[in-house]
């Protein structure tokens, strides 16, 4: 017997070979499936406008959009309504808030419903996909922590809520106490990072239809 067999004998008379670990991650999304949801517009068309906003409650599920696992965010997803020509000329003309714009923002929970910018996704125009579900990959992957909040912003509009919705569905808006039905025009969106402000306003039987793709940091498996 070679060297090279005795060797080998030896390492299976002593129980087992031994491999080396593997390091494994998770995909996972965060936001809530929009099959069975039907954006408000056109037949009730009210949208998100100068503000950022995150899902505080679905239904029975409390902070949908709270992030499980650390990670990094591959893609951000929404899915929009398709207002008529009459209803994009009263958003984009009539009420001076141009082409329908949106990103993704990532927020840390502080005390007293603060909240504070943490990562800031790409800005995109979404006229052209008015009326679909359409998932945009990251050309550069945003770093993401347990415990941290997916928002969604706009600076100018989005067509992205689901109306009608059961009292237990709420979201909350990036406006202070007192602010909650102000309809100056001022923009509320937080586009800045390290920005800090509070999200006091709360607005029930509504869903915000959006989401990101997250690949988990990877963990070492058991051998």
């Amino acid at each position: 017997m070679t060297a090279r067999k005795k060797m080998l004998a030896a390492v299976m008379a002593g129980g087992a070979l031994v491999f080396p670990t593997v390091a494994l991650a998770d995909v996972f999304s965060v936001g809530v499936d929009p099959a069975g949801l039907a954006p408000a517009c056109p037949a009730d068309c009210v949208v998100l406008a100068k503000v950022t906003g995150y899902q505080a409650k679905s239904g029975t599920t409390k902070g949908p959009m709270i992030v499980p696992q650390s990670g990094r965010i591959v893609a951000w997803s929404i899915t929009l309504g398709k207002p008529t020509a009459e209803q994009r000329k009263f958003f984009e003309e009539d009420s001076g808030l141009g082409e329908a714009t949106a990103n993704f923002t990532v927020l840390r929970a502080k005390k007293k419903l603060m909240s504070s910018v943490v990562q800031q996704g790409p800005t995109v125009k979404l006229t052209k996909y008015f009326g679909k579900t359409v998932q945009f990959p990251l050309t550069r992957t945003i770093s993401v922590k347990k415990g941290q909040v997916i928002a969604l912003t706009t600076p100018s509009w989005v067509p992205v809520m689901a109306v009608k919705q059961p009292n237990s569905t709420s979201w909350r808006a990036s406006r202070g106490k007192g602010k909650c039905e102000d309809t100056t025009g001022k923009d509320y969106s937080q586009t800045t990072i390290g920005t800090t402000v509070q999200y006091r306003c709360l607005y029930r039987g509504v869903q915000l239809l959006y989401g990101v793709t997250i690949v988990s940091n990877p963990t070492a498996a058991a051998p």
